[in-house]
């Protein structure tokens, strides 16, 4: 597939930068079709051709996938804004697979979020023994821009939480609810999946241009490390490459936790610091499996390379 057209769309948003970096150093030979709405894509590692075009606005998309064999769909909107989640992830992944449609694009590859499946404790089930309960605008969209997908005969792949250099989500909510709650947070015991950026984006890839079982894959899949991450050991990792402060021994049993949360203010709601304290893990290996790619250490073992990143901006407000 390397000799093939691939579009991706999302290209300059934390994933899909990593995509393009990880497309560039394997494949050098691919000159990606970048779908965006400002140039900024256009600057990301390698050579890229990029195409203004917007998922909000259906008729932007017009002919973006003209004469393309690949589309690595990963532009989605996370905002509290209900219209543009409905703009973006529902009607715009809808009108941008009808473009794939058209064109006959041969295999699709849209990246979702485990977040569909609203609140936990989640702990090890595989797609298809949950079903999805979006509690927000954002994961309620993508839950919906998911059928889309499936009706295009695309594979989407659900990401649990992602780390890594560009994260502007994960380990800033970490810090600030550090801050409101300084403590551990009920024995630090809880599990949750994350993958790390530079992980994800070789999986992505792999789906998008590999032979073999990761060229027939449709439907649904998990896609983070099969091995989940305990709160009290991603803390401490974080705080051993001084990304965070140093978590108080003091164990404050969840009861304390979400009242200390709700009378200090700050950005982190309950149910994002549930997401990141309590147990929300999913399995993930047959997405590797069936790729062909080794899922590597883990997120814990990757925090090395995005830790300057971290220590820079880790505990900046997500705009």
């Amino acid at each position: 597939m390397t000799g093939r057209q691939v579009v991706v769309t999302g290209a300059s948003g934390f994933v899909g930068s990593a995509v393009l970096r990880h497309l560039a150093e394997r494949y050098p030979q691919l000159v990606p079709r970048v779908v965006s709405r400002t140039p900024a894509a256009a600057a990301a590692a390698g050579a890229v051709h990029r195409v203004g075009a917007d998922l909000a606005d259906p008729a932007s998309l017009r002919g973006v996938c003209e004469g393309a064999d690949v589309l690595l769909s990963l532009a989605s909107y996370v905002g509290p804004d209900a219209g543009r989640c409905e703009a973006v992830n529902s009607a715009g992944t809808e009108a941008l697979m009808a473009q794939a449609r058209r064109a006959g694009v041969r295999r699709i590859v849209h990246l979702s979020t485990c977040a569909v499946y609203g609140p936990g404790p989640h702990r090890g089930a595989d797609v298809g023994e949950l079903t999805p309960a979006p509690v927000s605008p954002a994961s309620g969209s993508r839950l919906a821009g998911e059928a889309s997908v499936l009706a295009a005969g695309g594979l989407v792949l659900r990401a649990g939480l992602v780390l890594g250099r560009g994260d502007r989500w994960v380990v800033p909510a970490l810090a600030d609810a550090l801050r409101r709650v300084p403590a551990q947070w009920d024995g630090g015991a809880g599990l949750a999946s994350f993958v790390d950026v530079d992980d994800l984006a070789g999986l992505l890839a792999a789906f998008a241009l590999g032979d073999g079982a990761a060229a027939g894959a449709t439907g649904v899949l998990h896609a983070h490390h099969p091995d989940p991450v305990r709160n009290r050991d991603l803390m401490h990792a974080l705080a051993g490459h001084g990304v965070l402060p140093e978590r108080p021994a003091a164990d404050w049993p969840w009861s304390r936790c979400l009242e200390a949360l709700a009378t200090t203010p700050g950005w982190v709601s309950e149910r994002q610091f549930t997401l990141l304290a309590r147990d929300h893990w999913y399995r993930a290996d047959a997405a590797w499996r069936l790729a062909g790619v080794d899922p590597g250490p883990g997120p814990l073992d990757r925090l090395g390379r995005a830790a300057p990143w971290y220590r820079e901006r880790g505990a900046v407000t997500p705009g």
